[in-house]
């Protein structure tokens, strides 16, 4: 599986330990940035991955900021993109189940390394639920 995972440098370190973590269990990696700790605006980011969602470069995305909360507002700005904050692992296997998220956002300021590797596997292997009641949900706000 190909993901598009990209940062703000609030998020930088913990992207870097999320793409190791992913890499070594064998997922293809679209980094799109940021490249340091130096200050970068989110929404740049934002629009980066969910292009590459978009076009079909990737079928999931990883988004990390300082709260997740500016990625995820960006990310939601997008036609076709359903980002989700997630600090829990209940609420990454929930959105995957019944929102069908495309993207997990994360606040590398808010939660840990070793939570954010559960919920990104969370994420990762959780797959959409198909039931209708969550299809038609979706189309409601798609």
């Amino acid at each position: 599986m190909k993901l598009v995972i990209g940062s703000d440098h609030g998020g930088y370190a913990l992207k870097q330990e999320i793409i190791q973590h992913l890499q070594a269990k064998g997922y293809e990696i679209m980094d799109i940035g940021c490249e340091s700790e130096a200050s970068c605006d989110y929404p740049d980011y934002a629009k980066k991955a969910c292009a590459a969602i978009r076009s079909g470069e990737a079928e999931l995305g990883i988004l990390v900021c300082g709260t997740g909360i500016g990625m995820s507002m960006a990310a939601n700005k997008e036609p076709g993109i359903r980002a989700s904050l997630c600090h829990d692992v209940f609420s990454a296997k929930a959105t995957r189940e019944h929102n069908d998220a495309n993207i997990l956002c994360m606040g590398a300021r808010v939660i840990g390394p070793g939570l954010a590797l559960m919920i990104t596997d969370t994420f990762l292997t959780t797959p959409f639920s198909n039931e209708e009641r969550h299809l038609r949900r979706i189309r409601k706000y798609s």
